[in-house]
């Protein structure tokens, strides 16, 4: 909705008696806008006598809210509404994950637009590759945004590009919804156009602290990736784990290492970890882990392996990590049993590309397009205000549960809460699965936390044990 700004111009109106007799011209002011925009104007003009006539005119010109963003405001002015998701299809970024994202979001797009689409249009969705790099999310919200035009943008799954990405969201006031981006600050930050449906990364490091604990643990060696999800995320890990008595080293490598063999060297000559905790994304934890088990560092009677995420993907994970068995790891997101009727529909669909239960990323992308649908639908606009206030209000059911947003514009975030609450949806389900034979699928794995949800009444099946 744009704006209309009352300005008071003042006009100098001055008669003058001339020599000639004659009546001088009128000043005539002319401004060409394109935008809604304050426009004042002072003219003076000098003559032989001085008679000042002050005249108030309202003026009202339109505006498009900020320069280079192109998208229209009215719905009028579009046969399709575009919106932007970005994901990970190249290296380092996490190919396996963009590739259950781009399947979710094409899920979305065909359920939308085979309803009827959004206030009658058919929804278009951009894609493009972030690849995990700062730059290409900065690099993707720019295009999206100025040379496609999309109306909002939804998706990611890097924390090291959804960094960038909210800083190009803030400057063009496009409202944003985070899939799977974790670093603490993306909504810390406050910004109005952010909102995230992923976990904090500091939410899942109290998980994992009080599920080692809950082992009985005393020393864990943290291994993650120089990014802005790993450093981060490390760092609140270790927080959690002293403040319950669990002392821990963190080792650090690139995305994209290929050889860890100095890594795994230097943890092997300290004290043996009981447990090691993944925090490499993608494919670069498999290179880790396989690495890992043939050097005989974990899993082992000695040293509990808790794997990267992607070990759900149970083929791949299999196939990149053959020396895996045992390894437990973390699942953000839904178990079949906690399905409900949005998850199970949109299981189907999912299953006919991936014979899987869908991963946490992939429920992810689905329900951010489908959170941005509703909240342009309701807003029953373009203009981001009008979206971002109805996003603000969101109440509904999709793949992974009831969505809301307690803390917004409407209702900051209090002094006892952390930062990063704002925009953030609170009841991600974090849970840790676990392999027992080799081969499994995931849906098969066992949970082993928290408590409520174990399939075998325990925190951890010892290695080389049935259960």
């Amino acid at each position: 909705m744009s704006r209309k700004i009352y300005i008071s111009v003042f006009l100098l109106v001055v008669s003058a008696i001339i020599l000639s007799a004659c009546a001088s011209e009128p000043v005539v002011e002319t401004v060409v806008v394109t935008q809604e925009v304050v426009v004042t104007e002072q003219v003076e003009v000098i003559v032989t006598q001085e008679v000042v006539v002050t005249e108030e005119v309202e003026v009202i010109v339109e505006a498009t809210p900020v320069a280079g963003r192109c998208a229209p405001m009215s719905l009028d002015e579009v046969e399709t509404i575009k919106i932007g998701a970005t994901l990970p299809q190249s290296a380092p970024g996490s190919v396996v994950g963009g590739l259950a994202m781009q399947t979710a979001f094409n899920i979305a797009v065909d359920e939308i637009n085979s309803g009827g689409g959004i206030l009658g249009k058919d929804v278009d969705v951009i894609f493009y590759d972030t690849a995990s790099l700062p730059e290409r999310g900065t690099a993707a919200m720019e295009y999206l945004i100025t040379q496609e035009c999309v109306a909002a943008v939804v998706g990611e799954y890097h924390s090291s590009a959804g960094v960038a990405m909210k800083e190009v969201s803030k400057k063009y006031h496009i409202p944003t919804v985070f899939a799977e981006t974790w670093n603490d600050t993306i909504t810390g930050v406050g910004y109005e156009e952010v909102f995230r449906i992923a976990p904090a990364s500091s939410i899942v490091a109290a998980v994992d602290a009080n599920y080692l604990e809950a082992l009985g643990l005393e020393y864990v060696v943290i291994v993650t990736e120089n990014s802005d999800y790993g450093i981060p995320a490390a760092e609140a890990t270790t927080e959690q784990l002293a403040a319950k008595g669990i002392e821990s080293d963190t080792f650090s490598a690139d995305i994209g290492t290929q050889d860890f063999a100095p890594v795994i060297a230097r943890i092997q000559a300290g004290e043996t970890p009981e447990a090691v905790l993944v925090l490499l994304t993608g494919e670069t934890s498999y290179n880790f882990e396989q690495q890992a088990a043939e050097a005989g560092l974990m899993p082992t009677a000695e040293t509990i392996c808790i794997a990267n995420q992607v070990a759900i993907n149970s083929e791949e994970f299999w196939t990149n990590v053959p020396d895996g068995n045992y390894c437990s790891f973390r699942k953000v997101g839904l178990v079949p049993s906690l399905a409900n009727d949005v998850t199970l529909a949109f299981e189907e669909k999912y299953r006919e590309r991936f014979d899987r239960f869908p991963e946490s990323y992939a429920l992810e992308a689905y329900d951010s397009l489908m959170l941005m649908a509703n909240a342009i639908e309701t807003a029953g606009s373009l203009d981001p205000d009008e979206i971002i206030a109805a996003l603000e209000a969101t109440d509904i059911t999709l793949a992974q549960g009831r969505y809301h947003f307690p803390y917004g514009t409407q209702n900051p975030v209090p002094a006892d809460q952390p930062d990063w609450m704002w925009h953030q949806w609170p009841d991600v389900a974090v849970l840790f699965l676990q392999y027992f034979e080799e081969g499994q699928s995931a849906d098969d794995a066992a949970v082993v936390w928290p408590p409520q949800y174990q399939t075998h009444d325990t925190l951890l099946i010892p290695f080389g044990e049935s259960p």
